[in-house]
């Protein structure tokens, strides 16, 4: 069952919407139906669902900004909209499908499908996720040296010598081999940082983690370090005492 819910600031385009997703298909169920986008940003807060049918027309918030304040994007997002030019915008949002309104029982057919093609490689995900964290507890309850990175949907297994540094792009991390090698993972730094051994890796920035065996020079004025392969890496002041507490 496709779990659902609809988010359109006019009560009739709601009510028309759920009448044709009811009588199209028996896989879809609407769980809940919202005029204000706030509320519907409460309530994914606290609930899975599978699909958002939302529209883009809308005086409080629009479509987009609805989007952009979501905390998590789990789910297959349909825009609903009377304007077609606003198609490509939506695909760009990270929405997968668009509905022209009224609803055209073609276009919805193809929007089911692209909806359940999306929950199936979400589970997939999720199924990896699951995976990638029993891996990670067995690594660490035999004392394994080997830390374990999901990149390019694929575990890699690396020995602390072979990572020189890891530095933060946003959501994404480049993880820096002593063979030339950059490796590219979606994780923030805070979550590399739990999973790399305390004694010999250090958060030296916000945007850094070295491998402290790697350390060849510290240029305290200039506040930063040399590391092996000549990358320069520089220090938070707030670090600095206990980066030298660490030698």
């Amino acid at each position: 069952m496709i779990k659902c819910i609809i988010v359109d600031d006019e009560s009739k385009a709601i009510k028309s919407l759920s009448w044709e997703l009811s009588n199209f298909s028996e896989e879809i169920e609407i769980e809940a139906t919202f005029t204000e986008p706030e509320k519907a940003l409460t309530y994914l807060d606290s609930n899975k669902i599978d699909c958002l049918f939302l529209d883009i027309e809308m005086p409080t918030m629009d479509g987009f900004q609805f989007i952009n304040k979501l905390k998590k994007k789990d789910f297959a997002v349909i825009i609903t909209t009377a304007y077609n030019d606003y198609a490509i915008e939506a695909l760009k949002n990270e929405a997968i499908d668009y509905l022209l309104k009224p609803v055209d029982t073609d276009d919805l057919e193809k929007a089911l499908n692209k909806i359940k093609k999306f929950s199936t490689r979400q589970t997939q995900f999720e199924s990896n996720e699951k995976f990638e964290e029993i891996l990670v507890k067995f690594n660490e309850k035999f004392n394994s040296k080997k830390i374990i990175i999901n990149a390019d949907g694929k575990l890699l297994f690396l020995n602390p010598c072979e990572i020189l540094y890891i530095e933060s792009d946003g959501n994404y991390s480049t993880v820096y081999t002593t063979n030339g090698k950059k490796i590219v993972i979606t994780k923030k730094l805070k979550e590399i940082n739990q999973l790399v051994p305390d004694d010999s890796f250090f958060r030296i920035h916000n945007s850094y983690i070295i491998n402290l065996d790697k350390v060849k020079e510290f240029y305290k004025t200039d506040g930063y370090v040399v590391i092996e392969q000549n990358h320069k890496i520089p220090v938070s002041r707030q670090r600095k005492s206990e980066f030298l507490d660490k030698f």
